[in-house]
């Protein structure tokens, strides 16, 4: 049985970092909203004389936030029934607090929760000011509009609230702290697995 897994978490916690370090040790196809989006996100923000690399005003969520996911998820969801497993990776803020949303996509490809084991990794940091230090550390053009609205931005980073209908054991809120994100990956490969009686790795 296929597992979608989730890396749900704020800019700067590392989620793409993270998944990217499991992903290596696994056999998963691996999505990543912001890379998906980008080319289509540029394009529409040119388009109406916006900042291509503005990724956090309400002009570019308006224009640009849902698509994102759209593109995302359907690409996740096409891989699903392959041999492998599929990591997302997202902020999903609005569609976490949504208890019918997990069930809507999976219906959207005839599948249930109980044909895919859905299993949420909430990546956090230790505190705010380790936030800003990694995401300066990404020397990104699509992070200034943080800096510059920070006060407004860091209301974002607070922890997320996930309502889909989940077992306990199937959502683990990850502290990505850890310089090393060896070790960190390490904790996440055991809870994304840690049902697999077989368990080989790719």
């Amino acid at each position: 049985m296929n597992k979608l897994v989730f890396f749900l978490g704020p800019a700067g916690a590392g989620k793409t970092t993270l998944a990217k370090a499991v992903a290596s040790r696994r056999k998963a196809a691996f999505f990543d909203m912001d890379i998906l989006l980008r080319p289509a996100a540029d394009a529409i923000m040119t388009m109406h004389g916006l900042d291509p690399t503005d990724r956090d005003s309400a002009e570019y969520k308006r224009l640009c936030r849902d698509l994102g996911y759209r593109i995302t998820m359907d690409a996740a969801l096409d891989n699903l029934g392959l041999d492998s497993d599929v990591y997302v990776v997202g902020p999903f803020t609005k569609e976490a607090a949504d208890p019918g949303w997990i069930e809507s996509e999976l219906k959207r490809i005839g599948l249930t929760l109980q044909d895919v084991i859905v299993k949420v990794v909430l990546v956090t940091l230790a505190d705010e000011e380790l936030f800003r230090k990694r995401i300066q550390g990404r020397h990104s053009p699509l992070d200034d509009w943080k800096f510059r609205h920070w006060e407004l931005f860091r209301s974002s980073l607070c922890s997320r609230t996930l309502k889909w209908p989940l077992p306990e054991a199937n959502v683990a809120l990850i502290d990505n702290s850890h310089p090393d994100v060896a070790v960190t990956a390490e904790r996440v490969e055991q809870f994304i697995y840690n049902d697999d009686n077989q368990g080989d790795k790719a």
